[in-house]
């Protein structure tokens, strides 16, 4: 993994540690940390040096404790203090002496040097800040689920305060106000941190270094993330440069080697050469990272203008509200994402979509919508006996196996890698099989539960291009900010119990969001003020205007089974041309294909002027 590297650590640096996924960024920390040892070189720190380390390892981390006594376990001396100075005034109800007095006298001293009458409320604000309430302090950390075992176990780390504090992909197990926090305290955090990290906005807002892992080497970048990419693409073009020039030497050599061999005159010269190009010390090529994405992701059944209607949707765990009486209605070409705090209920928000979680209220799904849903239990349906190429078939879409090959190049798996077991893929990896999947299934609906954990930066890239290209419907729950700026053109957030929409992009409603709390118009954690909709009272409907709904309820029910039964005509009628056009003999013809080509296109228009009309029509029954 490393060759050579070097890396000096200083006092106060803010490093952020970035390369794709496999480069050895964790194993990096390990060595660092002391629990792997390096082949070869030193590993030296201070006599003073204190390193606190959140590895993924301590999501297993189980106690029977409160989250507020694990998270003070950080104050070992306080803590030993503290039970001594009881003891002894425990002594000192049936037994006084003189000696107990100095004793406590000793113990209180230290302890009040230590800030231990300040820890307990010093450990709160953290786990505060980290996102648990007031009343979760006291519950056994057992109880929690891992992610939030993990934020118990970040703030141990941030109350011991050590000198250099090491963080491996800290926002994968964070909400969007967890993650601001976070940036806070690592600004004001007086030791040194690195920090392994996917998250762009993150590194841009933390560190004001950045190294990379590449090569086996160890590159540094006196900047943040944007820095860096800019300073980047400088170095690539020098290196690029030089590349090339020596290549061009080398070739200039290889020929003068060729054309003079068999020479007895030019013998010594040839020789010289030779052993010259032995000695050269070859520049590598710059390897493309911002790989690109050249495949369409189609879809073969055009929906209708609405995907879906969610009407008076309540939700509830116990006691635990998380939806009242809710409305949302996601249309044709929606790219929305939806975020927010944990605990709030997006990911609930996405199996009422799905239908695949119990619910109060209506979930009214469009005409012609095919949905498939991606989150992280996704992994595990993945047949760890398969292929890649043999799992991506499994989504019989009836792809070639080239067209398959070309998917899997798209998100990063080359050559021979289709013929891998998925059972020796990493969890990056193997998210980028379930999204590979995901995205060929022709699905016309897209619920995408945090797609960017465990994904490095290219693979993130390549998922961003595929929605771009993608074109049609889908909701993503995400707190990843740049990935969620680059993708989405509507933002959903839960707030008062209601999902409620801000209709730009992730850039714009952050600007609108700051504006107003700069206006006082809400604080950070509160919502903007919704609209209060006008309440209408209804009045009493006689028998004749009964009669009459009734009369054009039955005119909207046959509208609505002749618009059906022209859909059926048209989908047939596609269908047919499809098997024309996929007939190769009629490629021979260009005539012939042209006409076939218009004919092709007119259907698809007249489906989707016909599909229009339905939801059109389901609109008007509704309101009658």
């Amino acid at each position: 993994m490393y060759d050579g590297a070097n890396l000096h650590i200083k006092p106060k640096d803010k490093i952020g540690l970035i390369g794709a996924n496999g480069t050895g960024k964790s194993t990096l920390l390990r060595i660092i940390d002391g629990e792997y040892l390096p082949d070869g070189g030193n590993i030296s720190k201070s006599g003073d040096c204190t390193i606190g380390f959140l590895n993924q390892d301590l999501l297993s981390y189980q106690s029977d404790d409160s989250i507020l006594s694990v998270a003070m376990q950080a104050f070992e001396r306080q803590n030993f203090l503290q039970a001594e100075i009881d003891k002894v005034l425990h002594k000192m109800e049936t037994d006084f002496e003189d000696d107990d007095v100095n004793k406590l006298a000793r113990f209180q001293d230290e302890f009040d040097a230590l800030g231990g009458y300040t820890i307990q409320s010093e450990a709160e604000a953290i786990l505060e800040g980290l996102g648990f309430s007031t009343e979760e302090l006291s519950q056994p950390l057992q109880k929690f689920s891992g992610g939030w075992r993990m934020r118990v176990m970040l703030a141990k780390l941030l109350l011991q305060r050590p000198s250099l504090l090491m963080l491996d992909e800290p926002t994968n197990h964070l909400d969007l106000p967890s993650i601001e926090w976070v940036e806070n305290y690592i600004n004001t955090y007086e030791g040194a941190i690195i920090v392994v990290s996917h998250d762009r906005f993150f590194l841009d807002n933390t560190v004001t270094t950045i190294v990379e892992v590449a090569g086996s080497k160890l590159i540094p970048y006196s900047g943040n993330y944007s820095f860096y990419m800019e300073e980047k693409a400088l170095r690539n073009e020098v290196q690029k440069g030089a590349y090339e020039n020596q290549q061009q030497a080398i070739k200039q050599t290889e020929k003068f080697i060729q054309r003079f061999k068999a020479k007895a005159t030019k013998a010594r010269q040839v020789q010289s050469r030779v052993k010259a190009l032995e000695r050269l010390d070859l520049i590598d090529d710059v390897l493309d990272e911002n790989a690109k994405v050249n495949f369409k992701f189609n879809f073969g059944t055009q929906p209708g203008r609405f995907i879906m209607h969610l009407e008076d949707i309540s939700k509830a765990y116990g006691p635990k509200r998380i939806l009242t009486h809710t409305n949302a209605v996601i249309e044709r070409g929606d790219k929305i994402a939806l975020i927010g705090a944990n605990g709030k209920g997006k990911s609930t928000v996405l199996r009422i979509i799905d239908g695949s979680e119990q619910f109060e209220g209506e979930r009214k799904l469009g005409h012609n919508v095919i949905d498939s849903f991606y989150a992280q239990h996704q992994l595990e349906s993945l047949d760890v006996n398969n292929t890649l190429l043999d799992e991506l078939k499994m989504t019989g879409t009836g792809k070639l196996e080239t067209e398959l090959r070309s998917i899997l190049g798209c998100f990063l798996f080359s050559g021979d890698d289709a013929f891998k077991k998925i059972k020796v893929l990493s969890g990056g990896e193997k998210s980028r099989v379930a999204l590979a999947k995901v995205l060929i299934s022709e699905a016309n609906f897209l619920l995408l539960d945090e797609p960017t954990n465990h994904l490095d930066m290219m693979s993130v890239n390549i998922l961003i291009q595929a929605l771009q290209q993608y074109e049609g419907t889908y909701v993503v729950v995400s707190h990843d900010r740049f990935f969620v700026s680059e993708i989405a053109n509507k933002i959903w957030y839960i707030e008062d119990e209601e999902i409620k929409v801000y209709p730009g992009t992730y850039d714009e409603y952050e600007t609108w969001m700051e504006q107003r709390r700069m206006n006082g118009e809400f604080s950070k954690e509160t919502s903007p003020k919704k609209t209060v909709e006008k309440v209408v009272e209804k009045k009493p409907v006689d028998d004749f205007t009964k009669k009459e709904a009734q009369k054009n309820l039955k005119k909207l029910n046959q509208k609505l089974a002749d618009t059906e039964s022209l859909i059926a005509k048209l989908e047939a009628e596609k269908t047919e041309k499809e098997k024309t056009l996929a007939d190769p003999t009629i490629y021979n013809d260009a005539q012939a294909l042209k006409r076939e080509n218009i004919a092709y296109q007119k259907i698809l228009n007249q489906l989707e002027e016909v599909n229009d009309a339905w939801e059109e029509v389901m609109l008007e029954i509704e309101e009658v």
